[in-house]
């Protein structure tokens, strides 16, 4: 029996979800799809399985409005340590790297972060979900195939620091769409000499979308309003 509940996210529902830590972007969307029993739902802004935070989330008719959500600035939380490289950019695979980093000084980071800030331009991750020749680019560097990806232009509003306590670099970001922020990691490390990867993520805002408002997906999953109690 469909009701008044269902008729809501069928509709048409825009929904903050906090994404968990190893989840892709595709399972959340399965498993509210298969929750809210809906047809149309998708997502705005894929979030890497070692990513979390913020992911916006449409049904129904609100699918329709999420290209625009998708070109929407965006900011992040995180993690870099330097003296270190993963072919991935981050933790999905294994170290293939190690340098010393005595001599980078606090001052030496700061000035390659300033050379990270504002129009730049990026590789994607041959580890990404990026199409080349209709196949994504992490399917080809799985198998160790070479992968040749196009650059491209965006914003890095602010790179800010946080706290620095070398190797480990805790930065807030706010860019443009298209961002990938383990290539901003990579190129830190390249720019200082000593190699880096990002060591954790976290979404916090998409446009004016804060993740302070989004719902946890299990305390979503659990919630009265999906069960139709009110």
């Amino acid at each position: 029996m469909t009701t008044a509940v269902d008729n809501k996210y069928e509709a048409g529902q825009l929904l903050l979800i906090d994404k968990p830590l190893t989840w892709t972007s595709f399972d959340v969307v399965k498993k509210l799809r298969y929750a809210l029993k809906v047809k149309k739902i998708g997502h705005a802004g894929t979030l890497d399985p070692l990513a979390s935070g913020l992911l916006l989330i449409g049904t129904g008719k609100f699918t329709k409005k999420l290209s625009e959500l998708q070109g929407l600035d965006k900011s992040y939380s995180g993690v870099i340590e330097i003296g270190r490289t993963t072919p991935s950019y981050d933790l999905e695979t294994d170290f293939d790297s190690e340098h010393n980093y005595d001599n980078i000084s606090p001052s030496k980071v700061q000035e390659v972060v300033d050379q990270l800030t504002g129009v730049i331009i990026q590789y994607p991750p041959a580890h990404s979900a990026v199409k080349v020749n209709g196949q994504r680019a992490y399917k080809k560097a799985r198998k160790n195939e070479s992968v040749e990806l196009k650059s491209r232009e965006v914003t890095i509003y602010t790179f800010e620091v946080s706290k620095m306590d070398l190797p480990e670099i805790q930065f807030h970001i706010h860019c443009s769409k298209g961002t990938y922020i383990r290539s901003i990691a990579h190129d830190l490390g390249r720019l200082l000499g000593v190699g880096a990867y990002l060591k954790a993520l976290r979404r916090t805002s998409i446009g004016d979308y804060l993740i302070q408002d989004a719902h946890s997906l299990e305390d979503f999953l659990k919630s009265e309003t999906i069960h139709g109690d009110h």
